[in-house]
């Protein structure tokens, strides 16, 4: 085989140029012209023991434009100057050979100029998307319409809805991005993993995620999880959206081109959901600046491969909702759909169900007492029922929790004790046990949050918890999971029962805190640790 290479397409109308091979050593950079509009940098030949290619952007006073890898499995990256920033005096593109032969550092170690260490400073701006009110009962509306943003309206106070039996919570205002430069510090606790990316470029660290909020993850084995989407600063979707993370030596692997078959494209506000029978990831919805998604791709985890599936019925526009699996159905409630503009965007407060088997979407009959429409709320299925806890629809954020009983097919509010988090959105929530689940961090149409608690569905009583590792950082669109564990089967009288340990393990990822900063950290903790059943 022809000698390993990496080559590049510098701007629409010139030939490939060879950049660097293994013999001209490990390490080389280009100028860019100020014309250039277009970047396309490939590898080409046998890559032997080499682990990846480093490739960084930089404009004339070399700040990083973006970051990112090439590897075995991702063979191929692209600029636009519309995209990545504009290089109006001219750039640098520098190559990096990692493995093989070179003396390099530990990757880990060897940061781009845009990351820094949980100590340092981040001042970026974020633009989290927000829900407008709909009016009073108008239906959902079918279509491509503006992408739900709440505009700068600092002046406005945000009513909170109380759950039954929870405290009032108080006023605050309207989601509003501050153009401030202001500063998120993180906990010197060892169990911090990676860290907190400045991601003004939207840039990929070496060997990670870039930083983002609302991306979806969820675990497919013990020692393996997903992630697919979200976005960083400027509403920038990064050009790394799916990852797979390996927790034997906690390391990302990019994973783009790991599957055959069409990938989703970019979006925020989707949800990824893994069927442990047939070992498939679901992923559904979400949109991308004014694009509106109704989509449903599947990843085979046996086979890696993605297969877009062309569903029947009535198919919801929807973003920020929530999808819970039960009995290899998917169960899909709230979230934000479009609007013809110049209407606001609505919040639904309707169940959607899709059956892989038959590929159709229909809607259930269901009885109760059904929740207020909300979107950026969090689901979870315990014991053939999903519990619902807040979420928002402007100018309301919600605490309250409602329970769905997926073998009547009925609503009802549930009546909590305890001390009962405040209203929010866009949090994070994991099963611990059979009968708990965490709620973590979140939006409260003012401010990110940092406190954690914990519901037990046998007393219906909330109780705080205080873990250092985890109110250090202030965060909303972060995602939270527990890793499962490996189910054990037992036989008995030529009968199969399974039981399966609880999960062993909490991760939570990246997320925003609605002063500037997008976080790619991986915070690890035991779930012992949290656990109060």
């Amino acid at each position: 085989m022809e000698d390993f290479g990496v080559y590049a397409i510098i701007g629409l109308d010139e030939p490939p140029r060879h950049i660097l091979s293994w013999r001209d050593g490990c390490q080389r950079s280009v100028e860019i012209q100020p014309c250039v509009q277009q970047i396309v940098l490939f590898s080409r030949g046998d890559w032997g023991k080499r682990v990846s290619v480093s490739v960084e952007l930089a404009d004339e006073r070399n700040s990083p434009i973006n970051v990112g890898k090439l590897t075995p499995f991702n063979k191929c990256l692209s600029w636009e100057a519309c995209e990545d920033g504009v290089w109006s005096n001219g750039a640098t593109l520098t190559v990096k050979l990692n493995g093989g032969t070179c003396d390099l550092l530990d990757p880990l170690l060897t940061l781009s100029p845009v990351e820094c260490t949980p100590e340092c400073n981040i001042t970026i701006p974020l633009t989290l998307p927000g829900k407008r009110k709909r009016s009073q009962g108008e239906e959902e509306d079918e279509g491509r319409g503006k992408e739900n943003i709440i505009p700068n309206a600092a002046h406005k106070t945000t009513p909170h809805r109380q759950g039954k039996n929870n405290p009032p919570g108080g006023q605050t205002r309207l989601f509003s991005p501050k153009d401030g430069q202001t500063v998120a510090s993180a906990s010197q606790s060892h169990k911090i993993k990676g860290k907190l990316a400045k991601t003004s470029s939207q840039a990929a660290s070496l060997g990670k995620p870039s930083g983002r909020w609302g991306q979806a993850v969820c675990p497919i084995d013990p020692q393996t999880a997903i992630l697919i989407g979200g976005q960083g600063a400027k509403m920038q979707f990064g050009k790394d959206p799916i990852w797979k993370l390996c927790m034997e030596d906690l390391s990302w692997v990019p994973a783009e081109t790991l599957a055959e078959g069409p990938t989703p494209e970019a979006r925020i506000g989707h949800t990824a959901t893994y069927d442990p029978e047939s070992k498939r990831i679901f992923v559904f919805g979400g949109s991308k600046h004014k694009k509106w998604f109704n989509d449903v791709h599947i990843l085979d985890t046996q086979s890696w491969r993605w297969t877009l599936v062309e569903a029947q019925g009535k198919v919801p526009l929807l973003a920020y909702h929530s999808c819970s699996m039960f009995r290899g159905e998917l169960f899909v409630f709230g979230g934000v759909f479009p609007r013809p503009h110049p209407e606001p965007d609505g919040c639904s407060d309707s169940i959607y169900i899709f059956n892989p088997e038959m590929a159709i979407w229909y809607q259930p009959i269901v009885n109760g007492e059904k929740p207020a429409p909300r979107s950026g709320h969090s689901a979870c299925v315990m014991q053939g029922r999903i519990f619902m806890f807040g979420g928002w629809d402007t100018p309301v954020c919600f605490n309250d929790m409602f329970m769905l009983d997926l073998g009547l097919m009925e609503f009802s509010a549930v009546k909590t004790c305890g001390t009962a988090p405040s209203p929010r959105s866009w949090h994070g929530c994991a099963v611990l046990s059979d009968c708990s689940f965490l709620v973590h961090g979140g939006y409260n149409g003012n401010n990110a949050l940092s406190d954690t608690f914990i519901f037990n569905t046998e007393t219906s009583c909330w109780s705080s918890l205080t873990m250092p590792q985890l109110h250090s950082v202030p965060r909303a669109g972060h995602s939270i999971i527990t890793m499962p564990t490996t189910c054990k089967k037992v036989t008995i009288d030529e009968q199969e029962e399974h039981s399966e340990s609880s999960p062993q393990t909490m991760l939570i990822f990246g997320g925003g805190d609605n002063e500037g900063s997008f976080f790619s950290d991986l915070i690890i903790m035991p779930v012992k640790e949290l656990r109060q059943d």
